[in-house]
């Protein structure tokens, strides 16, 4: 049987990725890619096999990529034709190596034409084209990351209290990265899902209202939430330092790693219930709850986006 193979494994949820999947499956099974050589020593040092990637460029992918059975393929940072690009790059180098199952961390409700966000394009975009390519896969619809909320949460007590952004009273099953971490862990060691649609989601449906409520309560902080037009909303990311786009400039020490045009537009999607998937399809994958809402408050030091990490050039 082949290895497994995990991409992106010197980022945030590739990472986390590669500390379950040391947990469930054998050192001797795995196979760890990333940009960052430094990064990799960690894992080298414990005995895990390591191959260094760039997926901008198509030289050296299909010989990374040789002796593995299954991929999973941690979605790209920045956005629009770069990463469509970069994604197929992964897709055309696994298929040329052998590769028999994708697995793809994409985006809840990513197929709906009508889903306004920004991000979801090149997440259709990747899942059309694996299949195109005869290959199985699982693709794991992540609902938003709980942790960008907590950390918003966080900035607007530093600024004056008033929590605003576009996305009204449209609900979101709040996931935390951990578990879509987790989820890709068991998806790839996993022998029981084919051409599969997993949508990964927090335990309860909450509007952000709800979520500011579940803040103050646990924290004792007093945050009310406002909604604002689109428009105004990205005004409040230009003040910020957030660029429109992930080509823009992030300003050094944002709280807020991703361009300003994937949250206004991920906030339209919520806005109109594009984003209120609710399955109970992590816990049949891993056999866990996901963590709630106010766990992650309650432990909020644990549950920070983080920097941005990627290799744009």
């Amino acid at each position: 049987m082949g290895k497994l193979l995990l991409t992106g494994v010197d980022g945030n949820l590739g990472g986390q990725a590669a500390k379950y999947l040391l947990e469930i499956a054998g050192k001797d099974q795995l196979i760890f890619c990333g940009y960052n050589q430094d990064a990799l020593k960690e894992y080298e040092n414990l005995g895990v096999e390591t191959r260094v990637t760039n997926f901008n460029v198509t030289e050296g992918l299909v010989k990374a990529f040789e002796g593995a059975d299954k991929l999973a393929l941690i979605s790209m940072p920045f956005v629009g034709k770069k990463r469509q690009a970069a994604h197929k790059n992964v897709i055309d180098a696994a298929k040329k190596a052998g590769v028999k199952q994708i697995i793809y961390t994409s985006l809840v409700n990513a197929a709906d034409e009508m889903n306004p966000s920004i991000e979801k394009i090149d997440h259709a975009y990747t899942e059309k084209y694996v299949e195109e390519q005869g290959l199985d896969y699982i693709f794991l619809r992540n609902s938003q990351y709980a942790e960008a909320m907590v950390t918003n949460y966080f900035t607007f007590v530093k600024i004056d209290g008033v929590m605003k952004n576009s996305q009204g009273d449209g609900k979101m099953a709040y996931i935390s990265r951990k578990d879509c971490a987790m989820a890709v862990a068991y998806a790839l060691a996993s022998k029981n899902y084919h051409e599969a649609v997993l949508n990964i989601n927090g335990p309860e449906l909450m509007t952000i209202s709800e979520f500011v409520s579940i803040g103050n309560e646990v924290t004792g902080n007093n945050v009310r939430y406002e909604e604002v037009t689109d428009e105004e909303n990205y005004a409040i990311f230009d003040a910020m330092g957030v660029p429109r786009t992930t080509e823009g400039e992030f300003l050094k020490g944002s709280e807020a790693p991703f361009s300003s045009e994937g949250m206004v537009t991920f906030a339209q999607a919520i806005r109109l219930n594009k984003m209120a998937e609710f399955t109970d399809d992590f816990n049949k994958l891993t056999g866990k709850k996901p963590k709630t809402v106010k766990y992650m408050f309650e432990h909020f030091d644990d549950f920070q986006i983080g920097e941005r990490h990627s290799l744009d050039v």
